[in-house]
């Protein structure tokens, strides 16, 4: 089961930032401003040079293109290559910023994340008041490009891991590994791996009308093939260089390789940044064999339609396996509720404002003997007592002798039904407060969960009362 949790603040930058340069597909002069953002803003992109200044999160959703770069696209707005940006916020544990731009793409810089990195340093962040939300993994997910062998997967893990495997199947540039352990290596290991291009790619590229801001400062050239001398002349032109050559390790020119496996880094840098396109952090190991945009982005698709699913959701995140805080005898101490109808087993969490309680549902159950027999359903019914049952410990909690109350329920609305309750189900109830208790009466936003998804919800108002005589 994969759950949403919360771990530490949300931050953003402690000021405004601004960077200069060009547009690697475009060619156009670009300035791009880091901008702070409120909680829970997370990125977006502001198109200030547009009627509008039209804003366009980062959503996988909004992705319409992956040929060289990862390309959004939100009513006809057009965002191109964004992902080393992202990699950059991702890599310094920014949560939440603005990034505008007066062109369509930001600039390419050296072709890697390392002057984004710089920049944010340099004015630092700001922490939050807002808890950060992470997506923790529980189960293995993957996404499978079949045309191309290219896959993703993510498994369970205490921090947020990516491992990427990548075979060229060329001579001067075969199988490469790339690992990051931990994001705070994000900046020394991965940041100044820059974009690589085959030589066969760049011909079609040239022809295409793309690179117009390339240079060789901000693209590794890998030579695949033999360069006629007419090749090497429209390079040199496309490049406004007099003289270019082939170097020993088969790289156009005289770049020097940071790694020797900077291709394979680079290619780690890209999975960060267009997972980040699911809109949520991640706990777990990312595994990708063959990355590339299209299949890293189709994986952020998949993420982000899980993890907007269990937000919904909110499934409670709870060790069935520690000893409850209350036991069936401790609740029976406070409840005045009594087998059969007593449908509570443990009470797992408790505090001012929530509580959370657990049923096991066993065939067992008398209601089964009636209620459809031949497909037992627990009632709905018999769900939201359950429910009330559990709310009823939050409220007695709040008095010294719960044990001389009883709890009457006043009021209940908004009831919904979402899936079937069977034997065998391990129901989670968790109820939260809505107001403050006044005068002994509760409302409270009860919700049961089953199998890691919700199966019954509603507004319940509740009251205590004294037992007279007591």
């Amino acid at each position: 089961m994969t759950v949403i949790t919360t771990s530490n603040k949300q931050r953003t930058i402690a000021k405004e930032v601004i960077l200069k340069g060009v547009g690697l597909h475009t060619g156009e002069n670009v300035t791009m401003k880091f901008v702070p953002a409120p909680e829970n803003h997370g990125y977006a992109f502001k198109r200030v040079d547009l009627e509008g200044e039209p804003i366009i999160e980062a959503d996988a959703n909004y992705v319409v293109n992956t040929q060289r770069g990862t390309n959004l696209e939100k009513h006809g707005v057009k965002i191109q290559t964004s992902e080393h940006v992202l990699a950059a916020l991702v890599g310094m544990e920014i949560d939440n910023i603005l990034i505008e731009l007066d062109a369509p793409e930001p600039p390419i810089m050296d072709g890697s994340s390392k002057y984004f990195v710089e920049a944010l340093e340099i004015v630092g962040v700001q922490e939050q008041d807002a808890d950060r939300q992470e997506y923790v993994v529980k189960d293995v997910i993957s996404y499978k490009d079949d045309s191309t062998g290219s896959e993703i997967t993510v498994i369970p893990s205490d921090t947020y891991q990516v491992t990427t495997m990548v075979d060229f199947g060329t001579k001067v540039l075969g199988t490469q590994n790339a690992t990051l352990e931990n994001l705070s290596e994000f900046k020394t290991e991965i940041a100044d791996a820059r974009t690589f291009s085959f030589l066969h790619e760049l011909e079609a590229l040239l022809e295409h009308g793309l690179i117009k801001g390339g240079d060789l400062n901000n693209a590794i050239v890998y030579v695949d093939k033999e360069i006629s001398p007419d090749t090497m002349k429209k390079l040199e032109k496309a490049f406004d260089k007099e003289k270019l050559s082939v170097k020993p390790n088969g790289i156009l020119d005289n770049l020097t390789l940071h790694q020797p496996n900077e291709a394979a880094r680079h290619k780690l840098l890209d999975v960060i940044g267009d997972l980040a396109l699911a809109g949520t952090r991640i706990r777990g190991k990312v595994i990708a064999n063959k990355p590339g945009h299209f299949v890293n982005t189709q994986f952020a698709k998949k993420l982000s339609k899980i993890i907007k699913t269990e937000k919904r959701n909110n499934v409670p995140l709870v060790d069935l396996h520690k000893p409850p805080l209350m036991d069936v005898t401790q609740i029976m101490e406070m409840l005045p509720h009594r087998p059969p109808f007593l449908l509570v087993d443990k009470i797992l969490e408790l505090s001012e404002s929530h509580v959370i309680g657990m049923k096991n549902v066993t065939m067992n159950e008398p209601f089964f003997v009636g209620h459809f027999p031949g497909a037992p359903v627990m009632p709905g019914v018999l769900q939201l007592e359950a429910m009330a049952q559990t709310g009823g410990i939050l409220v007695l909690s709040t008095v010294p002798d719960p044990e001389n109350y009883l709890t009457y329920l006043l009021k209940i609305d908004n009831v919904r039904y979402k899936q079937q309750v069977v034997p065998g189900d391990t129901l989670i109830f968790k109820l939260d407060l809505m107001s403050p208790i006044r005068r002994g009466i509760c409302q409270m936003h009860a919700k049961a969960y089953a199998n890691g998804r919700l199966v019954s919800e509603a507004e319940i108002m509740a009251q205590i009362a004294k037992v007279k005589g007591n």
